[in-house]
């Protein structure tokens, strides 16, 4: 049993090393605007990962990611820039990312006393004040027109278009390939965080208060102190993918951080499956991605238009979110799960089947043939 176990260990960090390479070759062959998917890709990873902490494990309805996604972009963008504290970026984004933590800690009595769709109402008025805000408060968030975000500088190296140019293997590294080491590193940290969480004492308490609250007090389970530790790292999640959202936006404005995006964010762990991190990964891939590669192809789809054609036609922006609306109704009926589950439950009867199909030469005997018919009878003198 202990070398079977060792093997499947093995083989799943083989597993993991071969993706960790495989994640690492697209700078060296694919140009920017595919870069640019995938680090929208990995920044919407990281806040949906936080997302489904708490509201696929803790049960906690959400509809305001997008107000703590823009504390932690244009947390950044104010204490790294000008006007601003003008501190170093790399402590700039540390400590956006604990504003976003202090701001779900300042919601954080809310979310222990409420639950629920009342839940979602009360995080639902956090949008519309931060978008005010956004608007209002021209001299840290730039107004309507938004403000420029720093680039981040990590010992002397940074993750911008720069002087020195640098060339990696004959392939020269702007903007978009250094910060997808940057996105990969810092998804690397949010999967195995997560991972630890879900599969530590606070994940299961967070399961049982998911369940039951009155089952998980009996167990000696702090609901309260529970429910607002789960709001505050899902916050931290947030703030830390508006951090990589504004350095690959280069550029944030008010509007983008808005309802739809919180929607956006809901979507993507129902797609991809509740309280999973595969999951909130693989939701946040589809419904990050397929709107800009529609409208990178959008003159080869039917019944899709270019962006900025004529009024009433269906722009790719909007064929998007029909195609992802009508995937959420399919998971609602089909896959309750997500697409995680479902990937789960194809591999059960993959192994299954396997398991099911003798080997050849290892076939055992029809028990309706006789005994001798197996091994000839030898010959007695």
């Amino acid at each position: 049993m202990s070398d079977r176990l060792l093997g499947v260990l093995t083989r799943r960090r083989a597993s993991l090393l071969l993706l960790a390479v495989v994640l690492c070759l697209p700078p060296f062959y694919l140009d920017a605007f595919w870069l640019r998917i995938g680090l929208f890709s990995l920044a919407a990873a990281i806040g949906a990962t936080g997302l489904a902490l708490l509201s696929g494990t803790a049960g906690q309805l959400s509809l305001g990611h997008a107000f703590f996604l823009a504390v932690g972009a244009y947390g950044y963008a104010w204490l790294a820039g000008e006007p601003g504290p003008g501190l170093p970026p790399a402590l700039a984004a540390l400590l956006a990312v604990l504003l976003a933590g202090a701001a779900g800690g300042l919601f954080s009595p809310v979310a222990a006393r409420v639950k629920g769709i009342y839940l979602g109402i009360a995080t639902l008025a956090l949008v519309f004040l931060g978008h005010h805000v956004l608007l209002t408060a021209d001299s840290v968030t730039g107004g309507f027109n938004g403000r420029s975000v720093p680039p981040l500088t990590l010992g002397g190296f940074t993750f911008a278009e720069s002087d020195p140019e640098l060339t990696v293997l004959g392939v020269p590294f702007g903007a978009e390939e250094r910060l997808w080491f940057l996105g990969l590193a810092l998804f690397a940290f949010t999967w195995f965080t997560a991972r630890g969480l879900l599969r530590g004492r606070p994940g299961r308490a967070l399961a049982a208060l998911r369940d039951s609250e009155t089952a998980a007090a009996v167990m000696g389970v702090d609901v309260a102190r529970h429910r607002s530790a789960a709001f505050v790292v899902s916050s931290m999640y947030a703030g830390l993918a508006g951090v990589l959202l504004a350095l690959a936006f280069r550029r944030v404005v008010p509007d983008y951080f808005s309802l739809a995006l919180s929607v956006d964010y809901l979507a993507m762990i129902v797609i991809g499956g509740l309280g999973s991190v595969a999951g909130a990964t693989a939701g946040a891939v589809f419904v990050t991605a397929l709107p800009l590669l529609m409208a990178r192809y959008a003159d080869q789809l039917p019944l899709v238009t270019a962006p900025g054609s004529a009024e009433g036609a269906v722009g790719p922006t909007e064929a998007a979110r029909y195609l992802y609306g009508a995937a959420i109704v399919l998971v609602l009926l089909y896959a309750p799960d997500g697409l995680h589950g479902l990937a789960r439950r194809v591999r059960g009867r993959v192994r299954r089947r396997r398991s099911r199909t003798p080997a050849p030469d290892t076939a055992v005997p029809s028990s309706s043939q006789p005994a001798a018919a197996a091994r000839p009878k030898e010959h007695t003198p």
